[in-house]
């Protein structure tokens, strides 16, 4: 599993492990893996890497699912091919859970023109109350990733965040962790960062607007952030099943489109002729 991971990870991606654990090491930081379930043969967990301790600094993590064949653990990994293949006879996935992470992971939906630019996601607060755009598209980690995250804080949504759609959440750092990922069953996961007063989910059926917690400053996976928000971020998967972080620039979410800037935590997003940049409220809508 540890082995994955780090192969999986943009930073130790290509390294040796022994060379990837050392660094992480020698940077305090922890490669955590999480196993949240087992029965004879099968567990199932999470698996994260810390960031390091700067603020606009994200963790990476995935979901995984592993078997007990001929005298070694095979591991599927969210974001490698072995990961649909395991989720589909896991006895440790329940049947609703399933199909939303294998429809997740064989990326079904697209829209019309084979694109997934229209999301059919919300922003991460109650429709019709607004929230203000604090970072416009800048990468998860604040690295050369895709610009695939946000920040957003303040407005009358009482800092309560929540998903974006329907799917299966999983707080990501365990029970109060401010770390949540929801896995939505039409090609698309959504990840939110800095949360306070978490819900604890473990690969839990959760409803569009669901309660995942408020806008906080919490780090329980590395990073920093010197003021309340959630650091939201958008995920796919790509032509060859490897799961990522996603660039934000056309998508249409909340009702609104984004846009990338000239640099990170620029950008603007607009809707109905009305152009909204960092600094500004944003209203989230259903259409």
């Amino acid at each position: 599993m540890a082995v994955d991971a780090l192969a999986q990870s943009a930073e130790t991606r290509g390294a040796a492990p022994a060379v990837a654990a050392s660094r992480l090491a020698a940077a305090d930081r922890e490669l955590v893996v999480d196993v949240r379930s087992a029965t004879a043969g099968w567990a199932r967990g999470v698996a994260y890497i810390e960031a390091p301790s700067v603020e606009h600094a994200a963790p990476q993590g995935w979901l995984f699912v592993a078997r007990y064949v001929g005298g070694r653990w095979v591991t599927g990994l969210e974001g490698d091919q072995e990961f649909a293949g395991l989720v589909a006879t896991s006895p440790l996935v329940p049947a609703a859970e399933r199909g939303t992470l294998k429809a997740f992971a064989e990326k079904k939906a697209t829209a019309a023109n084979g694109t997934l630019a229209a999301t059919g996601l919300l922003l991460p607060w109650m429709p019709d109350y607004y929230m203000t755009m604090s970072g416009g598209p800048h990468a998860w980690d604040a690295g050369s990733g895709p610009w695939s995250s946000m920040d957003f804080a303040g407005g009358n949504a009482s800092g309560i965040v929540r998903s974006s759609g329907s799917g299966t959440a999983t707080s990501m750092c365990g029970a109060g962790g401010g770390w949540t990922r929801v896995i939505h069953p039409n090609g698309f996961s959504t990840d939110y960062y800095h949360l306070h007063s978490t819900t604890y989910y473990n690969g839990t059926a959760v409803g569009r607007s669901a309660y995942l917690g408020t806008i906080g400053v919490d780090v329980c996976a590395g990073g920093a952030a010197s003021g309340a928000h959630v650091h939201w971020g958008l995920r796919t998967y790509d032509a060859n099943l490897n799961g990522q972080y996603t660039n934000l620039h056309g998508r249409g979410i909340g009702g609104w489109t984004f846009y990338h800037g000239a640099a990170q935590y620029g950008g603007y997003a607009t809707r109905l002729g009305v152009t909204a940049y960092p600094g500004h409220a944003i209203y989230n809508r259903l259409s």
